[in-house]
């Protein structure tokens, strides 16, 4: 089956708009190291433009065609957006898969996803006409009082490659549903399916300039929009180093930030489960959308009495994964997304091993694929806390294993990471599990299961995993200002101060 990447321009102000300097970046397809396509590459020329389109539309009309529209007129948008993605689901899909190289099971889940967010906001942008004016209790009954929550203005949104639509979205759909206008920035290594949001945004008629989507590499697109002085907020997915530099940007400017950053998460396994279950979670936790999750739990602590059991059935079952191609029927592991994971991934093994750590399998290209950027999936026993594996970062197909004796020491090794993520807790005690998930230094916790995600629940974590929350009700607040209104209602003067003497 022939893919064709369509050719489209930066979205801004509601048109394709060709980037100024003309410059375009090729779009490679990790299976097959081809370049299957090319997007338009933004400079900071494009980003005052699509700053600009923003603007225009958060007060067009004073406001009243967009943030201080009704939430419900908002959801409507919201509701035909997401209508539009389910209709496209397959060619979403398909894009997905060939951009980023996850499997086409998992991209079409993604499609899924990306409609029940929008819907999600939809729904809680209509409730929040209900919530304006909420009024406040006060001690005073010569006052009374209100809150008003208003969209915080203009907001840059920069994305990551492991989930392109998805994760976009994530943020797309609560700002949208606040009354925000907003710039996307998708990763340059995967924004195909970004661009095809900008064209379901045209057919359903969504208000100019209320969404621009700029593509482009994050220092001549990213950089520029974060530091920029009328962009109200910046929302951000990716890694702890650019996480670090867009703060110290936003800094400058006293401009608040969001941001969701890298992890190193524990899975603590105790010796009371069903090994072969337990396995397959452990599994999911790290190899699920090819390794690339800032929430894998890629840190194994396997209870001391079950962990040469449980070791070799999660070797067994890890070398029974079918990687492969993105479309081959069955595939559960495709590439990792460009050359340079693909290195780095590889990389991490071998110093990994050079510094005493035992690969039990995996960590290299798969025999039977002599191109893409394909890696087996990797375990690695032996591993002492101080190794480079056990404390950064792969984001790969890589697990790295330790056992333990006692519940203290495993809540001990889990929390001793710079990242607080997320974490999972494995055992059929529940007493147990939620001594642990409270004791877990993190913002996600799954127990007896690691990585399920739903848009109904609070998303983020602690430590330098970032600070702010996504999904869920939080996310909506991500884009609103909170406005409190207070009114004198006596009929007397407040008498505070003695009036001047009658003549």
């Amino acid at each position: 089956m022939a893919i064709t990447v369509p050719r489209r321009q930066l979205f801004i102000g509601g048109q394709w708009t060709e980037p100024l300097r003309r410059q375009t970046l090729p779009v490679v397809n990790p299976a097959t190291e081809d370049i299957i396509g090319y997007i338009p590459a933004a400079t900071s020329e494009d980003v005052e433009l699509a700053v600009e389109a923003a603007r225009k539309a958060l007060t067009r009309n004073q406001g009243k065609d967009w943030s201080k529209a009704s939430g419900a007129v908002r959801a409507r948008y919201l509701r035909a957006i997401a209508a539009k993605v389910t209709e496209r689901k397959s060619e979403l899909a398909n894009l997905e898969a060939i951009d980023c190289g996850k499997p086409l099971d998992e991209a079409a889940w993604d499609m899924d996803d990306v409609a029940g967010c929008f819907e999600y906001y939809a729904d809680l942008a209509q409730g929040l006409d209900s919530k304006q004016k909420a009024p406040l209790s006060l001690p005073l009954d010569t006052f009374k009082g209100y809150v008003l929550k208003e969209p915080i203005g203009v907001v840059g949104l920069i994305t990551p490659w492991n989930y392109p639509l998805l994760m976009a979205v994530w943020k797309v759909a609560p700002a949208l549903a606040a009354g925000c206008t907003a710039i996307l920035k998708p990763s340059e290594l995967a924004s195909v399916t970004c661009l095809e949001l900008a064209d379901i945004c045209r057919e359903v008629g969504l208000p100019p300039g209320v969404l621009n989507i700029l593509t482009g590499l994050g220092t001549e697109a990213g950089a520029p929009l974060a530091s920029h002085p009328h962009v109200d907020k910046i929302v951000f997915t990716g890694s702890t180093a650019t996480g670090s530099n867009i703060m110290t940007s936003a800094a400058k400017l006293v401009k608040p930030v969001s941001l969701e950053l890298g992890g190193k998460s524990p899975i603590i396994v105790f010796d009371d489960v069903k090994i072969d279950k337990a396995v397959e979670w452990t599994m999911f936790g790290c190899f699920w959308t090819n390794g690339q999750i800032c929430s894998a739990t890629s840190r194994l602590l396997v209870h001391e009495k079950i962990a040469d059991e449980f070791l070799d059935k999660l070797v067994k079952w890890t070398k029974n994964i079918k990687i492969s191609d993105p479309f081959e029927e069955g595939c559960r592991l495709g590439p990792v997304v460009s050359k340079g994971q693909y290195e780095r991934v590889v990389k991490f093994v071998s110093n990994a091993r050079k510094e005493g750590a035992t690969v039990l399998c995996g960590g290299a290209r798969p025999g039977h694929l002599k191109k893409g950027y394909f890696v087996e999936p990797a375990i690695i026993s032996n591993v002492t806390t101080s190794m480079e594996i056990w404390r950064d970062e792969v984001f790969g197909p890589v697990l790295c294993v330790k056992t333990f004796s006692t519940e203290d020491e495993a809540i001990q090794l889990a929390n001793d990471s710079q990242y607080g993520l997320a974490g999972a807790v494995l055992s059929n005690d529940l007493e147990r599990c939620d001594r642990v998930s409270k004791a877990f230094e993190a913002g996600i916790v799954w127990v007896n299961c690691s990585q399920p995600c739903f848009c109904q629940a609070p998303w983020g974590g602690t430590k330098r995993s970032g600070f702010g929350r996504e999904l869920g009700e939080w996310g909506l607040e991500n884009y609103l200002s909170v406005k409190q209104v207070t009114q004198y209602i006596s009929n007397e003067p407040w008498g505070w101060y003695k009036p001047p003497s009658k003549l």
